[in-house]
């Protein structure tokens, strides 16, 4: 049985999967359960993509289902923009975070906008996947984090999974949204693994869609990956793995760390982050993305203006330096890591507690 296919009733549906695989799965899910589904950008036909993403949907689902475009960023998005406003579902791949920009102003000035200016007459059901952030020793343009532009921009979903579990059904579900979706999928985690059980995800995706308009229970809904109580930290996409490594650290050393999962930037849940925070009265927002006007700033201005009442200790950040993205042999510097973390822990004035 390949993991494309539908296992029998009797037959155990727990599987290892990558992220990267449960990418594929979803995509090719969804592009047999709705025809006006197509895959195009640079590579993602015959070869499956940089990073193997789409591998397999050309020959399974035919060349006009999963195709490849000339190598041009703005082209690609404007086309998606088109087959979007006659009825299709678009899902483009911008092969690298940096790739992404010179179809940035299709995406503000277009996609985000067209519902607003048609006063909600016509829809754009698209998904913008883009491999993102760092971790595999990238050079420029390669390897960036570019999550803020999108966040900024009013009429964009934005979401970051860090889980495999997620990876798949989040992107069912962007695929399935009414409106635009930027798809952050971080490039390190594509060939972590984790055990699932498929037939479950995909019976959960599939009652969603039938539960059309629902955006179902990812979109705008943040998760607790480990409970804690004496703090709490704040990550989204590459950054919860790391945030994850760093409680296990800290409860080695007796201290109780809870770990959130944000996973939808925008909408942004803030019932979830906020009674985490309320709980343990400390908080550390992580992101590999330069610090300042970022989507770290942006938690802990909401948390900050939430939970100021249950606040032991000001909200602290541990971000990427305001700098470019740097070389591969340096990105261990600039890279939240579990030392950093756990020393900026250190810093929440515990002898108030």
């Amino acid at each position: 049985m390949t993991i494309t296919d539908h296992a029998p009733a009797s037959e155990s549906t727990k599987v290892s999967l990558t992220f990267a695989k449960a990418l594929n799965t979803a995509l090719a899910d969804e592009l047999d359960a709705d025809a006006s589904v197509v895959i195009f950008g640079e590579d993602v036909g015959p070869l499956g993509g940089v990073f193997r993403i789409t591998d397999g949907l050309t020959a399974r689902f035919g060349e006009d289902r999963c195709f490849d475009t000339p190598l041009a960023e703005s082209g690609i998005m404007g086309m998606a923009v088109g087959m979007a406003m006659n009825g299709m579902r678009p899902v483009v791949e911008m092969q690298f975070d940096a790739f992404a920009y010179p179809a940035f102003e299709q995406v503000v000035s277009h996609v985000a906008k067209m519902s607003n200016r048609t006063r909600g007459k016509v829809k754009l059901p698209l998904v913008i996947r883009i491999p993102y952030a760092g971790g595999i020793g990238g050079v420029e343009h390669h390897c960036d984090s570019s999550e803020s532009y999108y966040a900024h921009t009013p009429g964009l979903t934005v979401l970051a999974p860090a889980t495999v579990a997620d990876a798949y059904t989040l992107l069912r579900e962007a695929i399935r949204y009414p409106d635009p979706v930027v798809f952050l999928e971080p490039k390190k985690l594509y060939w972590t693994k984790e055990e699932v059980d498929l037939a479950q995800l995909r019976a959960a995706a599939d009652a969603a869609r039938a539960a059309q308009p629902e955006p179902g229970t990812g979109i705008g809904s943040a998760a607790v990956a480990r409970e804690g109580t004496d703090a709490t930290l704040i990550a989204y996409g590459p950054s919860v793995s790391t945030a994850l490594a760093a409680a296990e650290a800290a409860a080695a050393e007796g201290r109780s760390l809870e770990v959130i999962d944000v996973r939808s930037i925008v909408p942004f849940d803030d019932e979830t982050v906020c009674a985490s925070v309320r709980k343990t009265g400390r908080a550390v927002v992580i992101s590999e993305a330069p610090g300042f006007a970022s989507v770290a700033s942006e938690i802990v201005a909401r948390v900050q203006e939430r939970c100021f009442h249950s606040l032991a200790a000001p909200v602290l950040r541990v971000t990427g330096f305001d700098i470019p993205y740097p070389a591969p042999k340096l990105e261990h510097f600039f890279l939240p890591g579990v030392d950093r973390i756990l020393d900026t822990v250190d810093e929440l004035q515990w002898e108030d507690k």
